[in-house]
This record gives structure tokens, sequence and C-alpha cells, in this order.
């Protein structure tokens, strides 16, 4: 069985990480509280992959972030994948050499047609992942943004990720900007929009607040990987237990802290009868 993946993702504007709803940013502290709150030497034994996106709205200082994120990545043993205001190959090797794993493009899907390709031809298809921000329209129906959500397609939104996944992208992340930061869980139907056979990876965010909004999305056999920017519900031992119980749950998660590896070895042999 293939395993899932549960993913944490920081958004970072001009010196501070944020909390966003709806796409409004809200303040909540600089690396040094990040470091106190979510020590990444630690917590990256109960997360899968780290996002760090770049949502400064002002000018963006590509230097500033780079310098940043290689004090993210100090002791962190997590695949990272970066994005925010990637606009080309030069960019993207910035973000690469100070620590980021895979490169992730948001608006460049759409205003720049060719970023995509030029990407995965310099570092390869599985260093790319496309994402894709969705709203409700008043009636009802999902378009997407882009632009840090100030910008309406014309195309529709099935439409537009029939396109994307054809681009040159190793997997695709799908984000509910109605649902984003309000914690009341992930909006489903966004899936109803994929082509009935998909062949890249499909990670789903917006909405979640606790394990159960976890648990509910990774098993959706769909969804190769949940999302949460959540960084008030988690803090301290918060992505720890949230993995526990997704584990204990049923949902395949790759075991990276031996300890808890242990721990779940011994509840399985337990719980299946097993005396050796």
């Amino acid at each position: 069985m293939l395993k899932k993946r549960l993913i944490f993702t920081l958004l970072y504007n001009s010196g501070s990480f944020m909390l966003s709803r709806n796409f409004r940013l809200q303040a909540v502290g600089d690396f040094d509280w990040l470091q106190r709150n979510y020590d990444f030497s630690r917590i990256s034994n109960y997360i899968d992959e780290l996002v760090v996106l770049d949502v400064t709205r002002k000018k963006r200082n590509l230097d500033e972030f780079c310098e940043v994120l290689k004090s993210i990545t100090l002791n962190n043993f997590v695949p990272i994948t970066v994005g925010g205001g990637v606009k080309d190959v030069d960019s993207a090797r910035k973000l690469l050499r100070s620590g980021a794993d895979k490169i992730l493009i948001n608006s460049g899907l759409f205003n720049k047609s060719n970023l995509a390709r030029e990407l995965s031809e310099e570092y390869g298809q599985q260093c790319v992942v496309g994402s894709i921000d969705l709203k409700r329209s008043k009636t009802g129906e999902f378009q997407v943004w882009s632009e840090d959500g100030g910008k309406l397609s014309e195309a529709s939104a099935r439409d537009l990720l029939e396109i994307v996944l054809k681009k040159s992208i190793g997997e695709i992340y799908l984000n509910s900007m109605d649902r984003d930061g309000t914690g009341q869980g992930l909006d489903l139907e966004i899936l109803e929009l994929l082509p009935k056979r998909v062949n890249k990876p499909i990670i789903l965010a917006g909405g979640v607040g606790n394990s159960d909004h976890l648990m509910v999305g990774l098993k959706d056999s769909r969804i190769d990987a949940v999302a949460t920017a959540n960084l008030f519900n988690f803090v301290g031992d918060g992505l720890k237990k949230a993995r526990q119980e997704l584990v204990a749950g049923g949902i395949v998660l790759p075991m990276w802290d031996l300890e808890f590896r242990s721990m779940h070895e011994a509840s399985s042999l337990q719980n299946s009868g097993s005396h050796e």
C-alpha cells in the first residue's frame, strides 16, 4: 500500500510567520517564535514534508527569504517545498541552494506558460509542484484565482486543472480559499474537478484544524497528502499527537521517529494477538 503524507505549511511575510483566513493575513511571530513553538529538529520526525511559502503582499525580498529558509532547514531532515514569487529558473536556483528540495509555482502556471517546463528541464519534473487556489463563486461553482488571490482566471476550474495536470510538474497542491484558515475541514468537492485518471500525486489544503480533518482527507483514495498551515492548533506536540492518531486510525504513513515506530509496532502486534 502506498504511504500517505502529512504536510505542514508555513506562511512567511516580511520577517513574520502568518495565519491566513480566506487569504487575509495575520502576523503570529518571527523566526524566534517559530523555533520556540515548532522546533523542526524535533517536529520533522512527525511530518513528511514542509512547505514554506512567501506570501508577502508588497515587494518580495528573495535574499531575505533565502536567509530565513536556511535557518528553517538547519537540522530539519524532511523534504522542503518552497514557493512564492518564483518567476524564473534563477530565483528557483537561489531557493534550492538555500535548502529547498522542491519548488512550488502558482501564478507562474498561468502567466508564464513555459516556467514549469523550464524548471523541470533544469531540475527534473519531480522537483516542481503546481499550486492552484480555488474559490467558490456566488453560484457555488469553483473558480481559479492567482496573484495571491487577487486575479480571477476566466477559464473554468475544470479546464484549468486539466491543463495544469498536463504541464511538467511532479504533483499538484490544491488549496481551498473558502476553507483557508477556518478549521472547518477540507472541501472534498474540489476533487470532483479532477479527471477520472490522474497520474500525479494530489495534495489538498485549506480548512484543516485538527487530526480528524487530516484523517478524513487521508482516507480519501484520491488524495496522496494533506497540508495544514494552522500554527495555533498544532503548536507544541500537536503534530506528534496528530500523527499518532492518524496511524492508530489506520492511515499508512512513513515512520521517521524510532521511538514512535517501536510503539506502533508493539501496538500492532498486540492488536493482532501475536505473542512473539
